[in-house]
Parts: C-alpha cells; structure tokens; sequence
C-alpha cells in the first residue's frame, strides 16, 4: 500500500474534521454506510504531529 503524507496547520486540520463529520452525518441520515468516511475522519484525528521547518532556496 502506497502512503501519503500532506501538511496542514490546524485551521485546516479542523475544516478537514467538520467536513468529514458532516458527510458522516450526512450518510446516517441517509440510512447508507459511513465506513469508509469513518475510517478516514478518524485516521485524521488520531494522526501524528511533527514539527519540520521549512527553507525556502532559490535557485
């Protein structure tokens, strides 16, 4: 399995959440499956933080 690694700060952190926890909602409303949505909001909380600085070359 090939993974990714993207950077957010945590506005974006918490739109990405709010999303998700919408479509999940969405979905129960519906009566349709939220596995996969589920899966994925929680991989997003329970991620890990690292810090990392960033230099900026020009070439």
């Amino acid at each position: 399995m090939k993974k990714y690694y993207i950077v957010f700060d945590e506005y974006e952190r918490g739109i990405i959440i709010n999303a998700l926890n919408d479509k999940r909602n969405a979905l129960i409303k519906e009566g349709r499956y939220t596995d996969a949505v589920a899966e994925v909001l929680l991989k997003v909380i329970n991620a890990k933080q690292k810090r990392f600085k960033i230099r900026y070359t020009e070439d």
